[in-house]
């Protein structure tokens, strides 16, 4: 089976081709997530969890998810990570995820996306994002390639700086950064709701008819890159960039 998560459509892409090629069952998690149901799922195939990567490691809301839910079945499980780089020391995490569920770990696969983290960086126009999600299709297909063979991912050099950024650093993202105190609304907004529909952590409510965030936030940038006025920035780090979503995998039966 093949469970997910994602915040502007990249993670659901790679899951998307990866359930078209293996003939597999397709799983969002955003429900579980969102509802704070413990997911409880069978499958005979080996489990694939593919995410994006937050701060060199599976986003905190994800592990969680895995944490409490019940993977009856297979043993086995793959992990897909979706990036704009690199995944740091991401691997050691997430065999030390598979120990705690009683999984057995088969690797972990970088598949480099659009950059979706306008509150850091830029994402790239239409057109160069295109490119890019194309061009991941290699990486999936050599993946798509381990599962079949039931071959593990091939194993990622890690330094020390990979170490320090998924450990050290990741902790102080999550202590300083990830907050929804920069998040500001525009009288572009029209009311739609769709930046409360899109809150995996049911964050944000409509007041007066604007967004409104409250103390939970996960900076998946899924209510900012939602906004069909572009009316919602995250300080002035997102100002006249590009709002990016993932379009989906055209191949799917």
């Amino acid at each position: 089976m093949i469970v997910y998560f994602t915040g502007t459509g990249n993670s659901r892409y790679c899951a998307q081709m990866l359930a078209s090629h293996l003939g597999d069952e397709l799983m969002d998690s955003f429900h579980f997530i969102r509802d704070g149901v413990a997911a409880k799922l069978l499958s005979d195939r080996p489990w694939v969890f593919v995410c994006p990567t937050y701060a060199w490691r599976v986003p905190p809301i994800f592990a969680d998810f895995i944490r409490s839910g019940g993977f009856s079945g297979s043993r086995e499980a793959y992990f897909v990570m979706t990036c704009g780089d690199e995944t740091g020391n991401a691997a050691a995490f997430n065999q030390v995820l598979c120990k705690e569920k009683g999984l057995l770990y088969k690797g972990t696969l970088p598949v480099v996306m659009p950059e979706n983290y306008i509150a850091l960086y830029d994402a790239p126009k239409q057109a160069e994002a295109l490119k890019i999600v194309d061009a991941a299709g290699l990486s999936l297909e050599s993946g798509i390639a381990c599962i079949r063979e039931d071959r593990n991912f091939p194993v990622p050099k890690v330094g020390a700086v990979d170490r320090l950024k998924s450990g050290v650093i990741n902790a102080a993202f999550y202590r300083f950064i990830v907050k929804a105190n920069k998040f500001t609304v525009s009288d572009a907004c029209v009311g739609c709701g769709k930046c409360v529909e899109s809150c995996v952590l049911n964050n944000i409510e409509l007041c007066g008819g604007k967004p409104v965030w409250g103390g939970r936030c996960t900076h998946c940038m899924a209510c900012i890159c939602t906004c069909p006025a572009s009316a919602i920035e995250y300080g002035k780090a997102s100002v006249g960039k590009p709002r990016y979503q993932c379009p989906e995998y055209k191949g799917i039966v």
